[in-house]
């Protein structure tokens, strides 16, 4: 029998804490509703600073890199703020709240300035399957991956076992006393998600990019090099 991976095991955590969390906040008395927005604002904003569950799901160091596009966390909520986002579903993992796009854009900034995660199962390109097309940075548009990267893990975020050469850079993310991989885009620096090895997947690479969905947007087109 195989056991399962540690990331396996991770993401049923995750999955189960914030089910659990969801349930709690919408079982709140009727009397108490009107409080709901403040507390799921709350709960939304310190979830990735929670010592346990901040350290598993998400990225620690802050990137000093000198990226080719800069811009101010300010800048780059205006930037957000257009409407880049991606996912029609919700991406605030609470089945409760209903969705608008103030919470799309705040999920979006937190997962590609803050290196936050969305909840597995969740994003719009996890089952997305093109046969042509480019896969692109959300927040400045620089091409990642290529549709022909992309492949099914069933890890529950898009995979890919490439990217475009020079798009990603990585980083060595030392979390919760484990170390793994980091990869952002080459462009702006925005987080993506983290790469492993060595898992068994039947590709050229053997590697998998688990990507959040929020962080890419997709394109028709076939798009050749990287550019801001």
């Amino acid at each position: 029998m195989r056991l399962p991976s540690f990331p396996s095991i991770v993401r049923t955590f995750y999955t189960i804490s914030n089910t659990t969390t969801s349930r709690f906040i919408s079982s709140t008395p009727a009397s108490q509703k009107a409080l709901a927005p403040f507390t799921r604002g709350i709960v939304l904003k310190s979830m990735p600073t929670i010592p346990f569950l901040g350290s598993l799901f998400s990225s620690s160091a802050k990137d000093m890199t000198d990226y080719p596009v800069k811009k101010s966390d300010d800048e780059w909520r205006a930037v957000l703020n257009k409407g880049k986002s991606t996912s029609p579903r919700r991406l605030n993992h609470f089945p409760f709240q209903k969705e608008n796009s103030s919470t799309k854009f705040l999920e979006q900034f937190r997962i590609l300035r803050e290196k936050g995660t969305e909840a597995p199962f969740a994003g719009t390109y996890d089952k997305h399957s093109p046969t042509s097309g480019t896969y692109t940075c959300a927040a400045c548009n620089a091409p990642l991956y290529r549709a022909t990267h992309k492949f099914k893990s069933g890890c529950g975020w898009p995979a890919y076992f490439d990217s475009i050469p020079g798009a990603v850079t990585r980083h060595t993310d030392r979390t919760f006393g484990m170390e793994r991989t980091e990869i952002v885009c080459s462009n702006c620096g925005g987080h993506l998600g983290h790469v492993f090895k060595g898992e068994g997947y039947p590709t050229p690479t053997d590697e998998r990019h688990c990507v959040n969905s929020i962080s890419l947007t997709f394109r028709d087109e076939e798009v050749g090099e990287n550019k801001a």
